[in-house]
């Protein structure tokens, strides 16, 4: 994109002839004739480039912006919100002087095109985030979609963002605690690649991205930048995958783990020593993201020299310069007399790190090079004032039809035998199989502060050694769901984080999320995404749970074809002593099973029509986020009063999902008997929402039902923890050796 001479801001004034190549860049027509109107001549190419990257679709929320404002229309009062949506990640207030960060964030083009590196470079860009909060990160979720468990290219995708994920988060020291794995033919050529993290630090320690101080220095730290990751924003994360158009592998990011551990040790001790005045990770849009929003969210405007930006290659054009995405890099304001001291703390961490640049007391935000000025923008029309598109939307024409071809009508088990065939071809589905192949491969351990990992319904990491105090982590989303109403789609994801989280005894505070969705110039993907949106701000006002932060990832779509729409939900929640927490094993036999909730005839979207009759249709469960919220609050009691030895939300599968994994996590059977007003089927196997199962010591059990009675939360005796076999009374046995074979054999055989 260079030319010669220099196109510099005054060479652009002087010829605004010249052609620019803005729609291989990602501009549309209007869109560049809106950045000549801003500047009042044609940009430079640098100009065009900054545009370019920070006007798409990822950086801009152009197409999504017009609904994600409900999250703040309609945000509940919240005592614990510290840092809300517009920074890196949202912080919230966990007491005793803590506060936690935590975001959710997505990865999934480069994924698709280069499994490991995407994968990988999406945890590094989701760790940067809660560093730049001033945060120390303690741990990464990773919720993922793939396509059919059996297609080839599988094979090719999920092993290598597995690698990437291990491989990143394990050398980064950082343990993985939860998160999910989803598969369907609907993400074939579309994966999604959701990475969340989560970070501590003491109130005081809170920091802003922010550019303030006229004489401050900009101080550019971590790698060199190098020509990988051009474009990633503007192209390979804003577009349409189409086999016609060539390879995107140059757009994909390279990491590197060790690095980044040094950035943190570095950026953290910078941090110790008050050193940062502001900061800003270098993620999507590389440096034209860290510098327009720096100058922008500060108090004056920035100079920039690029020529003193250290490269790996060379031959960059300052375009290029400003649109990589080289991983492991960071941009901190600093006061001038404390340059130096901040500048022997990154040398003491073998970190690179160059003045480049200073705030000034203008407005603007301009950039040098070889003598030359070759940006001169208001750095707000850059970073904030792109394109605001209210696309159309409309509810598509299929939905009616997809909604009336009901799954509770279709064929049943017609006897016990075939029930169990059933319930066993469940258990070793894909989607209900044991995950431990995958999850094996990253540490859930390091550090010492893990109290639950996968599989339990949530994480847990212990804030405080003294207190005990922790926080719980889930996230969720069921694309089925959302595709047969995304309204109720989204509020069952949150229902399920929020129950997920209480199920083990925290108490849910928060929402991130990771909005995935197919074209939003397709009016039928919009209508699934403003109905997503709708539903989900719509019940976290309810349930009194802001939505802190999040990610839009748009265009996941291979032709015509989208994806399901897949809102992935995260709920943050606290606990005042984790030594009270409550894990999903069964922990010791003679303990009575209680199911609480309402359980109706609920299989539209469930895992039963999926696996039984590859069916899709009907409505999703009901959503009662009173109920939800009743069922968490007597779950939390539970756990803190000793009245629970394991619970398990109820949700994929039903109760005989739930039953099955917590008997096999904790080595020990169960006798069910199906309960009065019910049939075996519908007991075993409906999804309705609202539901956890827990055990209850035979000492608590008075002091529990009297705790459910006196709330008004249904609480059904349904059996016992005994023996080596699951065993539904009057229909079926099934020993856990044969439930272990059929739960673990799935995943392995499939990816071997």
């Amino acid at each position: 994109m260079s030319r010669t001479p220099l196109d510099t801001v005054d060479n652009a004034a002087a010829t605004p002839d010249v052609e620019l190549p803005w729609a291989e860049l990602g501009l549309k027509k209007d869109e560049y004739e809106r950045v000549v109107e801003i500047l009042g001549r044609r940009p430079t190419g640098a100009e065009l480039a900054m545009y370019s990257v920070m006007w798409s679709e990822h950086c801009s929320y152009k197409s999504s912006k017009v609904h994600l404002r409900q999250f703040g229309e309609k945000a509940p009062q919240s005592d614990a919100m510290l840092v809300g949506i517009g920074e890196n990640a949202g912080v919230v207030d966990v007491g005793q002087g803590y506060a936690v960060t935590f975001k959710v964030e997505s990865h999934n083009h480069p994924s698709y095109v280069e499994p490991y590196q995407g994968a990988a470079t999406g945890v590094g860009g989701i760790v940067r985030d809660i560093i730049a909060m001033g945060a120390r990160p303690v741990a990464v979720v990773d919720p993922l979609r793939f396509g059919a468990a059996d297609h080839p290219d599988t094979k090719r995708v999920l092993p290598g963002v597995v690698a990437g994920i291990g491989g990143y988060g394990n050398c980064l020291g950082l343990p993985n605690i939860g998160g999910e794995v989803v598969f369907d033919a609907c993400y074939q050529g579309n994966p999604l690649v959701n990475a969340g993290a989560i970070g501590v630090m003491r109130h005081e320690d809170i920091h802003l991205a922010k550019a303030s101080g006229a004489g401050n220095k900009v101080i550019l730290y971590g790698a060199r930048t190098g020509g990988d990751g051009i474009g990633g924003a503007s192209i390979l994360a804003s577009e349409t995958f189409d086999d016609a158009k060539p390879s995107k592998r140059p757009a994909v990011q390279v990491g590197d783990p060790f690095q980044e551990k040094l950035l943190i040790e570095c950026t953290l001790e910078a941090f110790q020593e008050k050193l940062v005045v502001g900061i800003q990770d270098l993620g999507a849009a590389g440096l034209s993201c860290a510098t327009s929003e720096l100058a922008s969210n500060g108090s004056g405007g920035m100079r920039v020299t690029l020529d003193d930006v250290p490269l790996r290659d060379s031959t960059l054009s300052p375009e290029e310069i400003l649109m990589s995405e080289s991983q492991e890099r960071m941009c901190a304001v600093v006061e001038p007399e404390k340059v130096d001291r901040f500048l022997e703390i990154c040398e003491k961490w073998d970190v690179i790190a160059t003045v480049i640049g200073e705030v000034t007391d203008g407005d603007r935000l301009e950039i040098f090079w070889h003598g030359g000025k070759i940006v001169d923008v208001d750095p707000r029309t850059v970073a904030h004032d792109g394109p605001v598109y209210e696309r159309p939307y409309a509810r598509p024409e299929w939905q009616d039809a997809l909604q009336a071809d009901d799954a509770n009508k279709l064929p049943r088990p017609a006897t016990p035998e075939e029930l169990r065939e059933q319930v066993l071809k469940l258990v070793a589905s894909p989607n209900q199989a044991s995950k431990k192949w995958i999850t094996s491969q990253y540490d859930h351990f390091v550090q010492g502060n893990t109290v639950l990992a996968q599989p339990e319904d949530s994480g847990m990491i212990r804030v405080d050694e003294e207190t005990g105090l922790g926080v719980a982590i889930a996230t969720d989303g069921n694309g089925r769901y959302a595709k047969l109403d995304p309204y109720t789609g989204a509020q069952l994801a949150l229902a399920e984080a929020y129950r997920n989280v209480a199920t083990t005894g925290a108490k849910p505070l928060a929402v991130s999320d990771c909005l995935n969705f197919g074209s939003p110039e397709d009016p039928a993907v919009m209508w699934q995404f403003a109905e997503a949106v709708r539903g989900l701000a719509d019940g976290c006002l309810q349930l009194g749970t802001p939505v802190t932060g999040g990610n839009v990832s748009l265009y996941n779509q291979t032709g015509e074809a989208a994806i399901h729409p897949t809102p992935v939900v995260a709920v943050l929640g606290v606990i005042d002593d984790v030594a009270r927490r409550t894990p999903v094993a069964f922990q010791e036999e003679g303990q009575l099973l209680y199911l609480l909730g309402d359980t109706s005839e609920e299989f539209g979207g469930s895992a039963w029509s999926q696996v039984v009759h590859d069916h899709l249709g009907g409505l999703p469960p009901k959503v009662d986020l009173e109920r939800e919220r009743l069922l968490a609050e007597i779950l939390i009691s539970a756990s803190r009063d000793g009245m629970i030895d394991s619970a398990h939300d109820l949700s994929d599968g039903g109760l005989i999902q739930a039953v099955v994994e917590s008997a096999l996590l904790g080595e020990k059977g169960a006798r069910l008997i199906v309960p009065d007003g019910l049939d075996a089927f519908t007991f075993l196997l409906s999804e309705s929402a609202g539901r956890a199962l827990v055990a209850v010591p035979r000492s608590e059990e008075l002091r529990f039902t009297d705790m459910c009675g006196a709330r008004g939360l249904p609480a059904t005796r349904i059996g016992v923890v005994d023996g080596d076999s699951v065993d539904i009374q009057g229909e079926f046995t099934l020993p856990l050796a044969e439930l272990r074979e059929a739960h673990e054999n799935t995943i392995p055989a499939l990816l071997a």
